[in-house]
């Protein structure tokens, strides 16, 4: 089934969802299910309400309003039937389930010592769809490659969220690891991958089985810490290029100059509009002072589509004029 997370909606909130004409089910991005609200979903950027017959609407009004018995049943279907096991994502406030499709919860928290134990009476969910778009490195791939040594890059991708990062890094990933050979751009070897995928957004392993095409050398540490899973791969593993999804702590800075001064090349991505505003976050400051990345991919999304600049760690621009390369919706 190509839209197989279909399946993860109640029968009524489901049956709305198949009544979209198909470009637009086909390009939809998030589903937001808020109990005595209206049903919001996200395609290609764009923001509308569902109807009780199935179409856009712009006025919440007129918005399908899914009941108690669809939020619990949403819950239900997410968690397997086994709410009980999913105690340290309830904590976290999201769940990462079979595919990489990623579901952030609403509700109330339940504290302890200060800090959040868990979260019940849950009655908002957003469920984010993640897809495969192959082909969305090709403009970007080039400037991270140095022919010469044959190695990739360390990299920095930073965005806003919902940009495009997570697609972008998934077929960096394949591409890396697969390589070319024998094409008009010249041959590019296939490198050993790491792939520490703390929320399984990356790959969407099923029980260790990566669901997307991540590459043919590619090794995945699915839903390990990402500091404790680059050291581990830095040890045991002996990656080529560690690649890693929003960083931002102390010790994830830690772990990429570990791995920088153990000659792994490094694709991380992190939030943010700017390079400059990265410096005034203490775990990355750090990183950029020091020129630890050679390259920083800016990602940015407007209505004509997704954009792209690569600079070097001298804050120069490498991609050129215009000053922004297009990329349709390659990282939607």
């Amino acid at each position: 089934m190509v839209n197989e997370w279909l399946l993860l909606f109640p029968e009524k909130v489901r049956a709305l969802l198949e009544r979209l004409p198909l470009p637009k089910l086909m390009t939809v991005e998030e589903i937001r299910v808020r109990e005595g609200r209206p049903l919001e979903i996200n395609y290609s950027g764009k923001y509308h309400f569902l109807t009780g017959n199935g179409t856009l609407t712009l006025n919440p009004e007129e918005a399908y309003k899914p009941d108690r018995e669809d939020s619990h049943r949403l819950l239900d279907l997410i968690s397997n039937h086994s709410l009980y096991t999913m105690e340290e994502e309830l904590r976290k406030g999201f769940i990462t389930i079979p595919g990489g499709h990623r579901i952030g919860l609403a509700g109330r928290t339940v504290l302890s010592g200060g800090g959040v134990e868990h979260l019940r009476d849950i009655t908002g969910f957003n469920v984010r769809i993640a897809r495969a778009v192959p082909g969305a490195a090709d403009a970007i791939l080039p400037y991270l490659f140095d022919k010469s040594r044959q190695r990739v890059l360390h990299t920095l991708i930073l965005s806003p969220p919902q940009h495009g990062k997570t697609t972008l890094l998934r077929d960096l990933a394949r591409q890396i690891s697969t390589g070319r050979q024998g094409s008009r751009e010249g041959s590019r070897p296939g490198l050993k991958v790491g792939i520490v995928d703390e929320r399984s957004e990356i790959a969407g392993s099923r029980r260790g089985i990566p669901s997307f095409d991540v590459g043919p050398r590619t090794d995945i540490l699915d839903g390990c810490p990402k500091a404790e899973g680059m050291m581990m791969m830095i040890r045991s593993l002996s990656p080529d290029v560690l690649i890693a999804d929003e960083i931002g702590r102390p010790e994830d800075a830690e772990a990429v100059t570990e791995a920088l001064h153990a000659g792994i090349s490094v694709l991380a991505t992190a939030h943010g509009k700017e390079v400059s505003e990265l410096t005034r976050r203490p775990a990355l400051g750090g990183l950029l002072e020091h020129k630890m990345f050679e390259r920083y991919v800016i990602l940015h999304r407007s209505e004509t589509g997704m954009s792209f600049r690569i600079l070097d760690n001298q804050n120069r621009r490498l991609t050129g004029s215009p000053e922004e390369r297009r990329g349709g919706d390659a990282y939607a």
